[in-house]
């Protein structure tokens, strides 16, 4: 299944796949202290989300910097904003 970008709508439970929008283009958000989007596989809206994305998006918000931050130049799934 494609992947794609997933925009949190900020009120739903951040790891839970019906609180993200489809959204089209890379996002601008990098850092913050919220979710901003993520890169899932998906159609619509995400797909039941990974154990690996979980963890990636409760990180971000501990961090408060795209995931996963290791090793250096990894692809981002999860990138936050203020």
């Amino acid at each position: 299944m494609a992947r794609s970008w997933y925009a949190y709508n900020g009120i739903g439970d951040p790891l839970l796949p019906a609180s993200y929008n489809l959204t089209f283009g890379k996002p601008f958000c990098i850092n913050g202290i919220n979710v901003c989007v993520i890169y899932a596989p998906g159609g619509f809206s995400p797909s039941p989300l990974s154990f690996n994305m979980k963890n990636y998006i409760s990180n971000g918000q501990l961090q408060l910097l795209p995931q996963p931050s290791f090793p250096a130049g990894v692809k981002k799934y999860v990138y936050m904003k203020n």
